[in-house]
Order: structure tokens, then C-alpha cells, then sequence
């Protein structure tokens, strides 16, 4: 059984890897299927698969805009071995439903492009309720951020940080943050004063592990 119950209005950090800390993400097309993904499984009815749904969805009257969303994405990066979400649930069991979409059709995808079989991440998604709107402006930092967290390269990961201060169009609800901001640039200093606040206590665990473990 899962521990944490999602609650319809409420922000969770939402968080996996690949299975056996593989890669999950091998080349840009695989980013770009996945954010694809993200958008098209966000909805309540069944799609079945991307390709099925790619046949009707630009069709005149088709209803695919007027679908319920099971989620609102705040903020994501995906790494290239694991991902980071900011999930807001606006559906009964919309995280659990939508993970799951998101889940089977990546790996689906995945199995078919790289001849493989079996399953790509490691068990059930992580989740952490976001309790507090400082905790969420801290961990919205971190999660636009998280590439740099883990010094890989803009060109190993994607990242939401681009639909927050280029303004480019994405998949984010932006709002939720920037509104708590006079300007775009007052919440990019906030953002990296953050990330340098998350480096320094990053290379002081390595530290105390070095003192212990010597």
C-alpha cells in the first residue's frame, strides 16, 4: 500500500529512476517523447496509445481539448536516469492514475525503440506531500534546477527552467510560482540563491561522510 494519499488542491514532489540506476533517457528524442507523453496522458478518459491518438486529436470537433486534466504539472526535469515532478492533483487518484499512464506508455515506447523487454523504472513512484508554500518555492528551485544539482549539462536533461525564465511554452502552470514574484528576474535570483544554499549542504553530507566513514 501506498503511504502517501493524494489529496485533490494539493502539491507533491514526485520522483523516480530507472530500474537498476539505468538510463532511461538515451537521446533528445526520448526527452521530447517523454514530455509528450507527460501532456497527452494527462487526461481523464483513456487515449490508448500516442500513435492512436496522434489520428484524431488534431481532427475538427474532436473533444480532446475539453478533456479533464488529472493533473496540473508545476515544474519537472528529467535527468538522465531519473525525473523530478511538481505535481498539483485536480482529480480524484489524478497522480496515481497519471503516473501510471505516464509509466507504461514511456516504457512501452522505450522497450520497442531499444529492443528490450521487462520493466524501465525502479517500482512505484516516489512522493512527497508539499506542505507549505515556502517548501513549494524551495522545492520548485530545486526541481527547475535539478541538472545543475547534479552538475550534469542543459544537454543531458530538460527542464522546466526554460518555460519559467524564457518564457518559452510548455506544459508548466507557471502562475503558481511567478505570481509570488514582482518579475521573472526576481524569481531566477531566488531560484539560484537556492541552488547555491542546496550545493553547499550537498558537499557538506559528502563531508561528514568522508569523517565517518574513514
Amino acid at each position: 500500500m501506498r503511504k502517501e494519499v493524494f489529496v485533490i488542491g494539493e502539491f507533491y514532489h514526485v520522483y523516480n529512476r530507472g530500474t537498476d540506476k539505468r538510463k532511461i533517457f538515451l537521446d533528445k528524442y526520448d526527452l521530447e517523447r517523454f514530455l509528450q507523453s507527460m501532456q497527452e496522458f494527462n487526461v481523464l478518459e483513456p487515449i490508448g496509445s500516442i500513435y492512436e491518438n496522434s489520428f484524431v486529436k488534431d481532427q475538427p470537433g474532436n473533444p480532446a481539448s475539453k478533456l479533464s486534466q488529472l493533473i496540473n504539472c508545476i515544474a519537472y526535469c528529467l535527468n538522465p536516469n531519473h525525473y523530478h515532478f511538481i505535481l498539483q492533483q485536480t482529480e480524484e487518484k489524478g497522480i496515481e492514475k497519471f503516473m501510471q499512464k505516464l509509466g507504461t506508455g514511456f516504457t512501452n515506447y522505450f522497450n520497442n525503440k531499444y529492443h528490450r523487454s521487462g520493466v524501465l523504472f525502479q517500482g512505484k513512484f516516489k512522493a512527497r506531500h508539499i506542505d507549505s508554500n515556502e517548501y513549494l518555492l524551495r522545492i520548485s528551485a530545486y526541481v527547475n534546477l535539478n541538472d545543475r544539482v547534479h552538475q550534469l549539462g542543459s544537454s543531458a536533461s530538460k527542464s522546466s527552467w526554460v518555460e519559467y525564465v524564457e518564457k518559452q511554452k510548455g506544459i508548466c502552470e507557471k502562475k503558481i510560482i511567478l505570481d509570488q514574484f514582482k518579475s521573472v528576474a526576481e524569481y531566477k535570483a531566488f531560484a539560484e540563491s537556492s541552488l547555491k544554499d542546496i550545493l553547499a549542504r550537498k558537499q557538506l553530507y559528502k563531508e561528514l561522510e568522508t569523517l565517518l566513514f574513514d
